[in-house]
């Protein structure tokens, strides 16, 4: 690991031109976060407070550039957000900057429909909203 998690010099600042990005359906997100990627959930703060992945990271997609250097370089990182739309956008960007990164393809909705863990602040069960 590389300066406690922040990325390396060999990457590069992020890169505004789109690189594409593999997608993936929830459940194998699911395996790659289990297996130690990165899952980064790009929503805006209600969105993530309402409900979440588990072992999730929150970085609102208008922050991702100033808060590059909380994304590792040296792992696999997964995006999500609601329905794909802006977790595709910052994946493309980030596979740009180097980082070897995939989208959830249809979001926390199509992660909900898989049935898989969504949980809230106080041990309560999240929500999508």
């Amino acid at each position: 690991m590389n300066g406690g998690g922040r990325r390396s010099d060999t990457v590069k600042p992020m890169n505004p031109e789109p690189t594409a990005v593999a997608d993936l359906d929830p459940e194998e997100a699911s395996r790659l976060a289990d297996a130690g990627a990165f899952l980064l959930d790009v929503r805006e703060d209600d969105e993530w407070e309402a409900g979440r992945a588990p072992g999730a990271v929150h970085v609102a997609m208008g922050q991702v550039a100033e808060r590059i250097d909380e994304i590792p370089a040296d792992r696999t990182v997964v995006c999500i957000c609601r329905v794909g739309g802006r977790s595709a956008a910052v994946a493309n960007a980030l596979a740009g900057a180097g980082y070897d990164v995939r989208n959830v393809d249809g979001g926390m909705l199509a992660w909900e429909l898989a049935g898989l863990s969504i949980v809230a602040d106080g041990g309560i069960r999240g929500r999508i909203i």
